[in-house]
């Protein structure tokens, strides 16, 4: 299955990864899903305090493609 979607890696302690895997699980979501859903969280919750975040779309093309 295509997607833009871009892959990452990221480093947990067992407890940590342990504790967010047993959240996703909780939510009936991957552990993906879960941190996906996490982020955009944060994401939302930052913007709410200190406003929206623009995007150079030029800059994200150029870093991302």
């Amino acid at each position: 299955m295509a997607t833009n979607k871009i892959q990452t890696g990221i480093r947990f302690e067992p407890e940590l990864l342990y504790k967010i895997t047993w959240i996703a699980k909780e939510n009936k979501r991957s552990l993906n899903a879960q941190l996906e859903y996490l982020a955009q969280e944060c994401v939302r919750q930052y913007e709410v305090e200190n406003g929206k975040i623009e995007i150079d779309q030029e800059a994200l093309a150029k870093k991302y493609n």
